[in-house]
């Protein structure tokens, strides 16, 4: 079993880090050091084995509070998450070129960013489809409150960006588990109005926070307590985005299985599926209280909860079934988590090198990925190892595609 490891910070409460095998850096051990000692924070805040540093608060991280909450931990991508369905498809249906079918796949889903993101930015719809306005008629209500708060927020790119990618890690794969089975699976959040919306209340906080005289061990930490008109604006902002994400992956997954219809006819969905935030705020009951959980590059793994960690480009993933222990706020990591910078990435490796570690995975293989290649990125391996309390193995998957924004 993986028991976690106990750092005491003095002033606040402990970091239970599931971290064993796994290195942590020193300025992702100093943010959890920093949340640990916010006078809010409950019981103590959980490590995942991919923690690494974050704005304000770290990727990997686990934060249950009691009457305030931190924008930024919850970050800009609110709602982020995965999406992964079994198909009827199996390993001996795919053609020897794969080719054909990624470009089916970025043709059906918007990805990237162009024009500064536009009218002309190919990531985002120029003609939003009708999935989509269907699935922004029920989100439309919603949105109008949160615009009347902060009228800005409607500036910027909203319905079009429903069913689209976005860049950087975010990706759309087919892969194949134990059982030669072909799943599609994808990973993708807010998109620009999350963004919006994210920074919009990090710099109401940090305003808060001057005009209370709060000092702060890092200005990113700026908090809405419960109780003022921010903190209410902010909580319906947030649960809207992520109800925005959880839309934006179903329409995308619709896209994928009509791309696969063109090359299998007969396609359809198993019935294995997942759906899975791993950036997001929650209220949830700890301990015997009811809390606010925010996961920061954290899936929920409540006993019996379905959930996906992925790992890099040419690594494998993983579907798995939570444990429910307490002592993680039922959660578990979100992915394997970054090793370096995006910038160390690309002066760390080549084309060759990504070359050879994406070997059989039919994907990009230019300068525009090169921070997004497995090196970058921490052993899956160890990742899941150091997990094994917290979650268990349902399926393990191999990238055969992948469309990375």
């Amino acid at each position: 079993m993986s028991e976690p490891e106990v750092m005491t910070v003095e002033g606040g409460v402990p970091v239970r880090s599931w971290t064993r095998g796994v290195p942590v850096e020193e300025a992702a051990l100093r943010q959890l050091r920093n949340v640990a000692s916010l006078p809010f924070a409950f019981r103590h805040v959980a490590a995942m084995p991919d923690v690494h540093w974050g704005l304000g608060a770290t990727v990997g991280s686990v934060i249950a509070t009691n009457g305030a909450i931190v924008p930024a931990a919850v970050g800009v991508d609110i709602g982020c998450g995965m999406m992964a369905v079994r198909t009827t498809i199996r390993a001996a249906h795919l053609p020897d070129d794969l080719a054909p079918i990624r470009s089916a796949l970025e043709a059906a889903i918007p990805h990237g960013r162009t024009h500064n993101g536009g009218p002309m930015d190919r990531g985002s719809f120029g003609e939003p489809t009708e999935r989509a306005r269907a699935a922004w008629a029920t989100l439309e209500e919603g949105w109008r409150t949160i615009v009347e708060h902060r009228p800005k927020l409607a500036s910027g790119r909203t319905l079009e960006h429903l069913g689209t990618l976005g860049t950087g890690n975010h990706f759309v794969e087919l892969c194949l588990d134990e059982a030669d089975a072909v799943w599609a699976m994808l990973h993708s959040g807010s998109r620009g109005v999350g963004n919006r919306i994210g920074t919009t209340y990090i710099e109401l906080a940090k305003k808060d926070m001057e005009r209370f005289f709060i000092r702060l061990p890092d200005a990113d930490l700026a908090y809405l307590p419960e109780g003022t008109e921010h903190f209410a604006q902010y909580m319906h902002a947030v649960s809207w985005a992520q109800r925005y994400a959880r839309a934006n992956r179903e329409l995308m997954m619709a896209a994928v299985m009509g791309a696969l219809a063109r090359f299998f006819p007969d396609v359809a969905v198993d019935e294995m599926a997942v759906n899975c935030h791993h950036n997001y705020v929650d209220t949830e009951e700890h301990f015997g209280e009811r809390v606010l959980v925010t996961r920061k590059g954290a899936v929920r793994a409540g006993a019996g909860d379905l959930g996906i960690i992925p790992g890099s480009m040419g690594a494998k993933s993983f579907i798995v079934r939570g444990k429910g222990n307490p002592e993680s706020f039922c959660s578990c990591s979100h992915g394997a988590g970054r090793a370096m910078s995006r910038s160390a990435a690309r002066k760390r490796f080549t084309l060759d090198d990504h070359a050879q570690a994406t070997a059989g995975v039919e994907c990009r293989k230019d300068e525009g990925v090169l921070d997004e290649t497995p090196g970058a990125y921490k052993d899956i391996d160890a990742v899941m190892a150091a997990q094994a309390d917290l979650i268990e193995i349902v399926h393990t998957l191999r990238q055969v595609v992948c469309v990375k924004g």
